[in-house]
This record gives C-alpha cells, structure tokens and sequence, in this order.
C-alpha cells in the first residue's frame, strides 16, 4: 500500500529537509517488543541521516527476552545469560518513517530486527513473525487487508497518582456508561480529540472516535489498510495515546479488563483477503447466510475457527486478559459464526467489497504482529485444506450449551498452544516455544503474588 502521500508521512529527502530548515532534531528509532511496546533510541537528526541510514543501530538482543520490569527472564533459547545477551541490528523501515507531531521537533521510524552476523531478520521478533505471514499470503496472489478496533478507560488521575494509590480506587473520567454518548464524549475530548488530531498529523489517518460501553471507556478507529501497515498504526496509536495522556495530566489504560465491575477493552479484529491489482476476493457468488461469497471466504473463516483455540492466548496474553470473557458483555465465550450478531466471536459485516470478518476474540492488550500473524495463518491454512466452517449460528450465543467455547483461563491457552502441532509446523518450533516460554512466564509471575482480593478475603476470617 502507498502510504507516501498521507499527511505526516517523511520520506528521506524531506526529513533532510526539514532537519536542515531546523524542524526536526531527533528521529524515535524503535520496535514493537514482545509486549506490542515502542522500545528502541532518540538518534540526533545528523547521525540518524549520516549514520543510521547506512547501518541501522544496535540494541541488546535481551529486549526479546525480557519481562515487562525489564528484567531478563532465564529459560528462553534465543538469547540468555550463557550467551552474554548480545546485540541485534535495527534497520529502519523507511516506509514508516512520519512525524512524531505530539513531540516537539521529533519524527519516528520503525524497524526490523536483524541478527548481528548473519544479517537475517531475527525469527522471533513480532513485525518479522507478521512479515512471515504476509510473505506466504502474497506467494499465493493474495494481500491480507484488516482493521483493529481498539478501545481504552480514560482516567481522571494522572500516571504518577495512579502509581501513588498503588492502583487501587481510581477514578474513570466519566462516571456513566457513555456508549456513543456525545456530551460525555465532549468532556473528553481534550485528551481523545489530541490523540485523534496527532495520529492525523503523524499519518496514521483516523475514521472516527466514539465513547464505549463503560465509563471512561473510548474507542478510537484507524482507517483499514494491509495488515503490517495496520499493526505499525496500531501500535504507535497506543504509544501515542499514552504520552498524549501523559501530557494532559491523566491516565489510560489498554488493559483488557481493569476492573471486574466494567465492560473489558477489545482489539476486535477485521480481516479480508484482495489480489496483488486490489480486487476484493471475499465477494461471489455462492449464497453464504445473508451474503454471497467466494469459497475463499468460507474456507478462510472455517480455518480461522478451526484453530482459534490453538492461537488464542496471542488474542488474550495475561492471565487478566481471561476476566474479559463474560456472557452478556460483548466479549465472546462460544465460538461460532453469524451476520452482524455481537454475541458471536466471528461477526461476518459487509456486502461485495467491504465484506469481510470481524473476530471479537482480541482483546486491548494483545501484541497486534502477533495477532494478525496467527490470524492469517489459521486463513491461509482454512484455504489451503478447504475448510468449511459450522452452519451460521442464530440468536443469543451467550445461551447455547452445545458451542465450542474459548479457553477461560492462561493456562489452558498455552496448553492448546502447546499441543498444537499445526502451530509449530506454521509458525515454527523456536518460534512457537519462545512465545509458550512468554506466556508461561507471565502466568508464573501472576502465581507467585499474593493479590489484594486474597488479603481482604481471607485476612481475617479463614
């Protein structure tokens, strides 16, 4: 996709430019680590033209190995204490390269992750895994093309408060549920309508925001594009959400599920397939529900919910992220298909071009490469064996006994994650065991701690 012309996006010449004019004195040089965060360097405008262009940057291979504290976690094969926890190569992605316009005189890159030797893209790295994916879809004529719907909880507090209060009692900045309200969402607007004006002004083009089904809570919508487009706006929407929040003096969270009490967060996931010249080939004309499709459409559909309990716990990665899979709560726990129907895991939307399929599974917190890649791999293998997906479901999902449901917990996760010889043969064995090692380390570091629903349960009365 040719993303050169959209508002804030840079192309070399015109960094030049606008670093010699002054304008720009210092280029954001990341990637997305295991967690979806922007980790990486502020390279001074000078070097990163003179210098970075030629070489990319070097950076501790541990931050693929880490924990969120930042703490190398032992165990994983890639990198570790006996290896001496070396250095990788960033080698920016010019086609990422756009303005940062929240911060001042600063622009930002994306990079892919390269070994130090072997001047191969590191296999373990998200945008390399979702690079992997695009690259079989595209051998095979097809471009995937998809959207995420991210929402996120506003806060009255700022980040150092939140810390203060050890997170605990904190306050929405609404206090109703403000679905689709738009008085409340006036209210919010000084932190919502920045980030919706900076992810414009950074390129990252915007279709429209809108409160959710909690108090506090927002949605913010990018406008759909290829899939490796769509996670880099992804996730420099949720890094620029935070430091816009920051700047305001409160808080958001991309937590799926911050409090028991309130709807969870989603990254709802839409998914369609188009040839190399842009033609949509979701559409046909063989009746499919109340739609007419391609057999590409079926099949795709029928691998995606063939595996999706395999893939899940790249949907839902923390042991949190499992208190978002309630009945009655728009999140989905069985696992069936139906049009335009908001109890069902997999929404099919759209007529001709715009058809398409939505998954609800995902939740705020996923790492989006990560989520795309395994969902294009369930679609491209759907196609690959013909898989036909159940008869569409009608009615109340939340009330049918007889459905598959989505794993309840992390560990069950990771044990169809585990077991999954189909996952290991596409995705890869190093690949598949270093995200089992992540995900088992996050459940881990959760068993270890004593929370405080435990200690006002049974401090005094057990």
């Amino acid at each position: 996709m040719d993303t050169s012309k959209l508002r804030g996006r840079l192309t070399v010449e015109t960094l030049a430019q606008l670093v010699e004019d002054e304008q720009i004195e210092t280029i954001l040089t990341v990637i997305p680590d295991l967690y979806g965060r922007l980790v990486g360097k502020r390279i001074t405008s000078d070097f990163f033209l003179n210098d970075v262009l030629k070489e990319g940057i070097h950076a501790c291979d541990y931050l693929l190995a880490c924990d969120m504290e930042m703490e190398p976690v032992r165990g994983y094969a890639f990198t570790n204490w006996a290896s001496g926890y070396g250095d990788f190569r960033l080698i920016p992605d010019l086609s990422t390269l756009r303005l940062a316009s929240w911060l001042d005189k600063t622009a930002i890159v994306l990079c892919d992750v390269y070994n130090e030797e072997e001047d191969e893209l590191v296999a373990v790295a998200p945008r390399t895994i979702l690079r992997q994916q695009v690259e079989r879809a595209k051998s095979l004529g097809y471009t995937a093309m998809g959207a995420s719907e991210l929402e996120l909880y506003v806060f009255s507090e700022s980040y150092e408060e939140a810390r203060r209060k050890h997170y605990h009692d904190l306050h929405p900045i609404g206090p109703y549920v403000e679905d689709y309200h738009i008085f409340q969402g006036t209210k919010e607007e000084f932190v919502i309508g920045a980030i919706r004006r900076h992810l414009e002004r950074s390129g990252i083009p915007v279709e429209f925001s809108k409160g959710e089904w909690g108090p506090g809570q927002q949605e913010i919508n990018l406008r759909y594009s290829d899939f490796l487009e769509m996670c880099d706006r992804h996730c420099l929407y949720k890094h620029l959400a935070k430091e816009i929040a920051w700047q305001n003096q409160v808080a958001v969270t991309f937590m799926s599920k911050w409090d028991e009490r309130f709807a969870g967060s989603s990254m709802h996931l839409h998914a369609s397939l188009w040839d190399q010249a842009g033609q949509a080939l979701f559409p046909g004309e063989e009746p499919f529900g109340p739609v007419h499709s391609s057999p590409l459409f079926r099949w795709f559909l029928g691998g995606w919910m063939q595996h999706i309990r395999e893939i899940f716990a790249f949907y839902a990665p923390y042991p949190t992220s499992y208190k978002r899979y309630v009945a009655g709560s728009f999140a989905p726990t069985g696992i069936a298909w139906s049009y335009d129907n908001r109890t069902a895991g997999f929404r099919v939307l759209g007529h001709g071009s715009s058809l398409r399929l939505e998954c609800r599974a995902p939740g705020a917190d996923a790492n989006p490469y990560l989520a795309f890649a395994v969902t294009l791999a369930a679609g491209l293998d759907g196609i690959k064996n013909q898989i036909e997906p159940p008869p569409m479901f009608e009615g109340d999902v939340y009330e049918a006994n007889n459905l598959p449901q989505v794993p309840r917990s992390l560990n069950e996760a990771i044990a169809e994650l585990e077991q999954s010889q189909w996952a290991r043969s596409i995705l890869g064995e190093a690949i598949v065991e270093h995200y089992l090692h992540f995900f088992r380390t996050e459940q881990r570091k959760f068993d270890e701690v004593v929370t405080s629903w435990e200690r006002a349960r049974y401090f005094e009365r057990a």
